[in-house]
């Protein structure tokens, strides 16, 4: 009988896949830029053509979302994310200030472990591929088991246009037997620099233990408050657009909506005239006990389902064309399942007196899970705005814009990313929308512009010590308090002098 061992064979790729990117590695950093670009062009020009196909596999691969929306995000780093790496250094000389003498040298970290999540598998793996390659660095994937067919068809796409562009074999790879025991081996070897972690929460702890740098993209809890001064057509109809959003499985998606009481009723009213359907205390209990386990992790068998078929399946009905589900709620605690994230197009409702408790009740919902990812405010009010901005513990703050569409730089001018940083959180090394930036790091050099005399002069204080003799401990004690250096050599010279009468 022949037993195959895939955790082994998982282990023993994976330490294949690091060895031959870390040599294909070290002959991309000799490249200049310009020839990086040429394999980021190459692989971004391959891979577009199969976008819309590629989104349908996934979307029946994996069951999350629909696919004319995972489309959208394929088509976003295929055009605009590219076009805005087009003409920008990342490695080689990166800045050049000749006037302050200070050039800046951009070096790749090296080899990246990558994971990706089930809900953008697509469109984060060819992002991925392009701010990797960009930088010089290599990049092997670990795909996620639910969308490991639909990663691996778009990585041997880009592959195979990358290595005909002349980039060296093993740059970009992935395993193609994939286990937890191998994904551990990936972000343990020796020759992996970095771990590039989108979404797969599973791995973080492992990915920490690892003790390599970590970028760490998490699925948010993001609160939206809508201030008494806001659009208030304007904010239910982004809020909507953002949440409902390949059925609301993006991370940055708004989880739950804050309401200036004084507007409370004309905030809901607007939500209902765009198809939302508020929850009756009987039916959000009934939902909650479908979409959540026991425990309040999410039930993954109904992540990314449409309003109408959520609330078929809790065994409630509502009206034809409703696209969003709201509980209305007053208190956030973890024993509260929609204080959690809902990932779909559910949402909680809580109504606040004033700004002030509403910013109260927004860092408490952050903090309730600690996952300080986005916040959006709709509000004209500048000072209440600020206040926002400088007090809420996530890692961007978004103004007057839906959160999935800002959050990813396509409504804001945010650095356009799949991959959002939650380093308020802890997770991670930074908040930022990743790009080919943080994937190296960056060598200084610094050009003399001062003489030490100068510096003595100017910084060091040293002027008047520059041609006085070296001072023994107990001739420095000698003078008190009162006594200037001068004074201490005149005494020193008038010992002597005495010594010679005698």
């Amino acid at each position: 009988m022949n037993i195959i061992d895939n955790d082994l064979l998982s282990i023993q790729e994976a330490r294949i896949l690091a060895e031959n990117a870390y040599h294909a590695q070290q002959w991309l950093a000799l490249l200049p830029q310009e020839q990086l670009d040429t394999f980021v062009e190459a692989m971004a020009d391959a891979v577009q053509p199969h976008i819309e196909e590629l989104a349908v596999l996934s979307a029946d691969e994996t069951d999350f979302g629909n696919w004319k929306d995972k489309y959208a995000k394929n088509h976003f780093v295929c055009t605009y994310l590219r076009e805005q790496l087009r003409g920008k250094r990342y490695v080689g000389v990166i800045s050049d200030d000749p006037q302050k003498g200070i050039v800046d040298i951009g070096v790749p970290m090296g080899v990246i472990a990558a994971l990706c999540p089930a809900t953008s598998p697509v469109s984060t793996t060819i992002y991925k591929t392009l701010i990797a390659i960009k930088s010089g660095n290599a990049i092997v994937f670990s795909p996620h088991p639910r969308a490991k067919e639909t990663i691996g068809r778009a990585l041997d796409i880009m592959i195979a246009a990358g290595e005909a562009a002349g980039m060296p074999e093993g740059a970009v790879c992935y395993m193609h037997t994939v286990t937890a025991s191998g994904t551990i081996e990936l972000m343990n070897h020796e020759h992996t620099a970095m771990i590039l972690n989108t979404g797969v929460p599973g791995m973080l702890k492992a990915a920490q233990d690892s003790n390599k740098p970590l970028i760490y993209g998490g699925a948010g809890n993001g609160p939206v408050f809508i201030e008494r001064t806001a659009d208030i057509q304007q904010a239910v109809r982004d809020i909507i657009a953002s949440k409902t959003f390949d059925n609301g499985v993006l991370p940055a998606a708004e989880q739950t909506v804050v309401v200036d009481a004084p507007i409370a009723d004309e905030v809901k009213e607007e939500f209902r005239r765009n198809h939302t359907w508020f929850m009756s205390s009987e039916e959000s209990k009934k939902l909650a006990s479908i979409i959540f386990h026991s425990d309040g992790s999410a039930n993954e068998a109904l992540i990314g389902i449409p309003a109408e078929k959520l609330a078929q399946k809790a065994g409630f009905s509502v009206p034809e064309g409703t696209v969003l589900l709201i509980s209305e709620e007053k208190y956030a605690s973890t024993r509260n399942p929609y204080t959690h994230v809902k990932l779909g197009p559910v949402m909680a409702y809580f109504i606040e007196e004033n700004w002030m408790t509403a910013c109260e009740k927004c860092i408490e919902l952050l903090l309730t899970l600690k996952q300080g990812h986005t916040l959006v405010i709709h509000s004209k009010a500048e000072n209440v705005v600020r206040d926002f901005a400088l007090k809420k513990p996530v890692g961007r703050v978004l103004v007057n814009t839906p959160a999935t569409f800002g959050s990813m730089g396509a409504t804001t001018n945010l650095t356009p990313a799949m991959t959002l940083g939650s380093g308020s959180a802890g997770y991670g090394i930074t908040s930022d929308n990743v790009s080919p930036g943080n994937l190296i790091y960056v060598r200084k050099v610094g050009f003399g512009v001062r003489d030490m005399q100068t510096v003595d002069a100017q910084m060091f204080g040293r002027t008047q010590l520059t041609d006085s003799p070296s001072k023994t401990i107990e001739q420095l004690h000698y003078a008190d308090d009162v006594k200037s250096v001068q004074q201490v050599l005149r005494d020193i010279i008038n010992k002597i002098d005495g010594l010679n009468d005698k």
